[in-house]
């Protein structure tokens, strides 16, 4: 890893939190990611289950954690499964955790190695009456790959048919959604750094540079920041590339007249930031392109200052909707007929508005959470919303984070410039 040692305390929290949902007399197993092919004998980088880092901080393949807090052995109510070091892998791959190594990450006290689990998991199963197992509960998960949390649970119904099973993801799912305040200073590092990097991006960028030079910079900013890397792919749209949400090309060049989005964030301690800045090619916006802009920027704002403990997720889109709405109507992308006439299946702003506002953000870009209940103290939630005209070639994002708080909320992200003004100031040669 590259990221400085985490606080084991992160994890430990999290741990309890899930031990204190579970039932009486269960045993909850958790399970590693799998190591993936390419093609011929490659691999695709390693990325580990996120449930299992949220619990134990550990990156490492082929490992497993057991929480059975009723075992009458005290010494095995936590235990970390790990593969054992072998030299000649080490060789090849690299050097593997040590049973110290992983304690000091994870705060678990007993390190068990792989190949030994099976003499010890069986009495353990044996004395429970609940198995707790894991599953990918992403609502935005499309996937149908059976990957490694499905095929164990195949295989433990058929070894233990008798047994009662629950879904983790259940509990996992409310309280991933809550981040305590050690998360949040992880996340903090991780958008400080995007920081740093949209900074370094304001004096780089001019007409005739290419998307993905631009692209290059983030990652050179990141890596030399100790970032893991990226936290997702980073969009670089130039002009009306703008409009393609999950444009991923970044192989266009950036001209002069012309805006670019820039929608990137990193990843340090398994935590991520997610920051959209729209901004000009040639430092200067054009009075259109402002006016759009801060149509854009007070839909953020307002977003922000209505994003607080208590409202539904709907009603809070809702709301933005409406003020969309208000904004789209003074910059004369809509007139009154065309708001009077919508359709409340596809409201009027829709046309130049058509993502969501916000999404759950963690150790996961889309993180798990309710996007129906209500929002409670604790989330960490992105405002993004977005203007797109396709008539005038335009995209324009903005898009910052923020942590619920009792009373409101607090933007993580409010030292990165984000009006006009400031990107202009920062731009100049």
């Amino acid at each position: 890893m590259k990221y400085l040692p985490l606080n084991p305390d992160i994890f430990i929290h999290n741990r309890q939190r899930f031990v204190e949902r579970m039932e009486k007399n269960a045993i909850a197993i958790f399970n590693s990611n799998d190591e993936l092919p390419v093609n011929g004998d490659a691999l695709y980088p390693f990325k580990q289950n996120a449930d299992l880092f949220w619990l134990t901080g550990i990156e490492q393949e082929d490992s497993m954690l057991i929480l059975f807090p009723g075992n009458p052995d005290k010494r095995y109510r936590e235990v970390l499964v790990l593969l054992r070091p072998a030299e000649l892998k080490e060789k090849w791959d690299g050097r593997r955790l040590r049973a110290e190594e992983a304690k000091a990450i994870s705060g678990i006290s007993t390190v068990v190695w792989l190949d030994t689990l099976d003499g010890l998991l069986q009495p353990w199963i044996h004395l429970s009456d609940i198995i707790y197992l894991n599953s990918n509960e992403n609502d935005r998960k499309s996937s149908l790959v059976q990957v490694r949390d499905y095929r164990y649970a195949k295989e433990m119904r058929r070894r233990y048919p008798l047994h009662e099973y629950r879904r983790s993801a259940r509990i996992l799912k409310d309280l991933r959604s809550v981040k305590t305040a050690l998360e949040v200073e992880v996340m903090q590092q991780a958008m400080d750094i995007t920081d740093k990097t949209f900074r370094r991006l304001l004096s780089f960028i001019k007409p005739g540079v290419m998307e993905y030079e631009i692209e290059a910079e983030i990652i050179h900013e990141f890596l030399r920041n100790r970032a893991t890397g990226p936290a997702y792919s980073s969009i670089i749209a130039g002009g009306d590339r703008a409009r393609t949400l999950h444009y991923v090309s970044n192989n266009n060049e950036c001209k002069d007249g012309e805006l670019v989005l820039m929608d990137f964030g990193a990843e340090y301690g398994g935590y991520c930031a997610d920051l959209t800045r729209t901004v000009p090619v040639n430092g200067k916006f054009t009075p259109r392109q402002k006016e759009v802009y801060d149509a854009c920027l007070q839909i953020h704002r307002y977003a922000a200052s209505i994003l607080k403990p208590g409202i539904l997720f709907t009603d809070y889109s809702e709301k933005v909707g409406e003020e969309a709405t208000t904004q789209f109507l003074k910059i004369g992308l809509l007139t009154r007929g065309d708001v009077k006439n919508e359709d409340p299946e596809n409201r009027a702003y829709r046309k130049y508005l058509y993502h969501g506002i916000s999404h759950h953000l963690g150790i996961d870009v889309h993180d798990l959470g309710s996007r129906t209940g209500a929002i409670t103290e604790g989330m960490v939630f992105t405002i993004e919303p977005g203007i797109y005209i396709e008539e005038e070639q335009m995209g324009i994002r903005i898009e910052n984070n923020f942590w619920v708080t009792k009373d409101g909320n607090r933007d993580l992200m409010k030292h990165i410039p984000i009006t006009t003004g400031e990107i202009e100031a920062l731009m100049k040669p």
